[in-house]
């Protein structure tokens, strides 16, 4: 036998997972994973947000530059997503998800040794790249090897880790952090990379991603031997995928600045505001949270079910309905504390409109450079939301906190808008020459 063992388990005739009529333990092992590696990656990324207080107290840091180390670990997870997503279409689904826990996994570990800002600065660097990465090739993944009919829903059901992630960091963040330190909590989430042991052995690769590239090897195989980084740009820019990068760059942007504007400055505005202790404003917090992994669950179903633009149309214009009245219309409801904890709801189900990248991405774009663009502009969108905060402190300057926190309603209605420059490609078989 020669060539790579990996390309060479590939039966060209028999039927990719994608074209199984049921849903296989294979099927759930990738989605397990996929999801688990989701969970973890949101949590490392939120856990410092809670930690930021014993650490500049600790070391006498400014907000200004605890603000830096926040900032760099969000713009490290627009290069991770570019750096891994490129790694992912040329080495394969299954390694790279494992590559990109490990190093976001080390990258915490090593913050809790940190012993200046500098160090501080190079690790949380070093976990935002791998937090980047994991998102992107994760949905890849999923996307790939889910049949088409059902794709929506699982796509979207991985996305459901990013709020169980954030309650995860507010239990170890808030309520342990205080009893074992800042420092052990770092260390204690180094744990997800045991993930990695269980990916090795168990999880097949990307069968589609086999074939494809054992097409392309055979076909050109000196071209991918060299300069294939540079090729992949290339045709991911190239006349048949740059209308579509373009357009889902700029969908991710929107949706990402919906979030990011909600939830940069939502606790404080609950708590500074609208005089919430800060316990009173973890738990509204909480209901937004549940109505998010609620939004993630069910967007997939209704994605399958009536279209993705639909989808994201509906979502969008709950999100817009439960931020205005939240903050606009306030204290016209104030009175009613059930009926302002509903439209909380609202915008944390709303948010689930996040649940349609994996499925969208996967549909729009060829193996080769599935996961080069779903990683890229996914992660470019949240990198740029490094301005969100400071966009909300100038407009709090003369409107308050919740005037700068319902300009998320605008982008949030801007994502349901922007949704139908895509065609529909609901149900759309992806196959092996893709």
């Amino acid at each position: 036998m020669t060539g790579s063992p990996v390309l060479e388990i590939t039966d060209a005739q028999s039927p990719l997972l994608n074209e199984s009529e049921t849903i296989t333990s294979t099927h759930y092992k990738i989605l397990g994973m996929s999801w688990a590696g989701w969970v973890f990656d949101f949590y490392d990324l939120i856990l410092f947000t809670f930690l930021l207080i014993p650490i500049a107290k600790e070391y006498n840091f400014t907000n200004l530059q605890m603000s830096y180390v926040l900032g760099a670990s969000l713009a490290a997870t627009a290069i991770g997503g570019v750096i891994f997503g490129i790694l992912s279409d040329r080495y394969g689904r299954k390694p790279v998800l494992q590559w990109t826990i490990l190093t976001y996994s080390i990258g915490t570990f090593l913050s809790g040794l940190a012993g200046s800002f500098w160090l501080l600065m190079i690790f949380r660097i070093l976990t935002g790249l791998g937090v980047g990465g994991e998102w992107g090739t994760g949905q890849t993944y999923v996307g790939e090897t889910f049949p088409a009919k059902v794709r929506g829903r699982y796509c979207a059901m991985m996305q459901t880790g990013a709020p169980l992630g954030i309650a995860l960091a507010s239990i170890v963040g808030g309520l342990i952090s205080p009893h074992i330190g800042w420092r052990a909590c770092f260390f204690v989430s180094v744990l997800p990379a045991f993930l990695v042991l269980f990916i090795r052995r168990h999880l097949p690769e990307s069968d589609l991603w086999l074939r494809r590239k054992k097409m392309s090897l055979a076909a050109a195989k000196d071209r991918y031997k060299r300069n294939a980084t540079v090729l992949q740009f290339q045709e991911l820019l190239s006349k048949e995928n740059r209308k579509y990068f373009i357009l889902g760059l700029i969908l991710a942007i929107f949706d990402m600045s919906a979030y990011w504007l909600t939830y940069s400055w939502m606790p404080g505005y609950l708590h500074n505001e609208r005089n919430f202790s800060l316990t009173k404003s973890a738990l509204w917090i909480l209901v937004t949270q549940t109505g998010g992994f609620l939004g993630y669950l069910f967007f997939g179903f209704i994605a399958d079910r009536y279209g993705r633009r639909p989808a994201y149309s509906i979502y969008s214009v709950i999100m817009a309905l439960g931020l205005v009245m939240v903050t606009i219309f306030w204290d016209d409801i104030v009175m009613y504390p059930f009926i302002i904890l509903g439209f909380m709801f609202m915008v944390g189900f709303g948010t689930g409109m996040f649940g349609g990248f994996g499925s969208l991405f996967s549909e729009l774009f060829p193996t080769s450079v599935r996961s080069t663009a779903m990683g890229s502009a996914f992660n470019l969108a949240r990198g740029i939301q490094f301005f969100t905060p400071v966009v909300i402190s100038v407009i709090a300057v003369h409107y308050g906190l919740g005037g700068g926190i319902s300009l998320a309603a605008l982008f949030a209605l801007l994502t349901g808008a922007w949704i139908w420059t895509f065609p529909e490609t609901r149900e759309k078989k992806l196959a092996q020459g893709d």
